[in-house]
């Protein structure tokens, strides 16, 4: 299972995050120093790093530059009552992915450190692809249905890109809403059903008997490219 490193030094906050991670089946290491958790990082190469800003020993924004100089691809979401747009824009200039501002929800920091973690472990992008009379061109953003070329929106073609690239495989609304509109907050899922009616119009063959955009009840969706 994959690990998750908590560097944080408020004790409420370590048994609040260690009870969540595992809750969702991660294993989790707690450190409260800077030095500790850098060297930590290094050692047992976690999926994910939730760092806070103010730690002894070491500055969070030394860890993150840190982290990322050894490792770029490791994702940090950091996690301080520092609220300044200054230290958010530093932060990101060092590489961190997100930045969550205390007091803060455990199940928004969830959401946020499992997107950071699926966007490194994303396949390779796929620029173009053909099913059935649909071919692709994503590096140009053209989409074409029987030779003919289709309108789509810019969310449009990264959706469509996005179920390509995880072709059969179910897709919750929540995981789209977080991958394709980097959204950590759901007010609704109605987003993600609108532009799958849209691309099922302007795909399909039959919208009302979707062939590539099927519907999962009570999951979310699945692309099926077919022959």
């Amino acid at each position: 299972m994959s690990l998750i490193l908590v560097i944080e030094d408020d004790p409420r906050i370590q048994k609040a995050l260690h009870r969540q991670f595992t809750t969702e089946g991660y294993d989790v290491y707690v450190t409260g120093d800077g030095a500790q958790g850098l060297a930590t990082c290094k050692s047992l190469k976690p999926a994910g790093v939730v760092l806070d800003l103010m730690l002894p020993s070491m500055s969070g924004l030394e860890v993150c530059k840190g982290i990322k100089s050894w490792s770029a691809s490791t994702p940090v979401i950091v996690l301080s009552a520092v609220s300044e747009v200054a230290d958010k824009v530093l932060l990101l200039e060092l590489g961190a992915d997100d930045y969550v501002t205390k007091p803060f929800s455990p199940r928004e920091l969830m959401a946020r450190v499992q997107a950071a973690i699926r966007r490194t472990r994303k396949p390779a992008a796929i620029s173009r692809v053909s099913f059935g009379n649909v071919t692709a061109d994503f590096s140009g953003m053209e989409v074409f249905k029987d030779g003919a070329p289709v309108v789509l929106t810019a969310h449009e073609i990264k959706l469509l890109q996005y179920f390509v690239e995880h072709a059969e495989r179910v897709i919750t609304r929540e995981e789209l809403l977080n991958d394709v509109w980097n959204y950590t907050s759901y007010p609704t899922t109605r987003t993600v059903d609108n532009h799958i009616m849209k691309l099922r119009q302007k795909l399909e063959v039959d919208p009302g008997k979707p062939v590539y955009f099927r519907t999962i009840h009570g999951i979310g969706y699945k692309f099926v490219r077919g022959n």
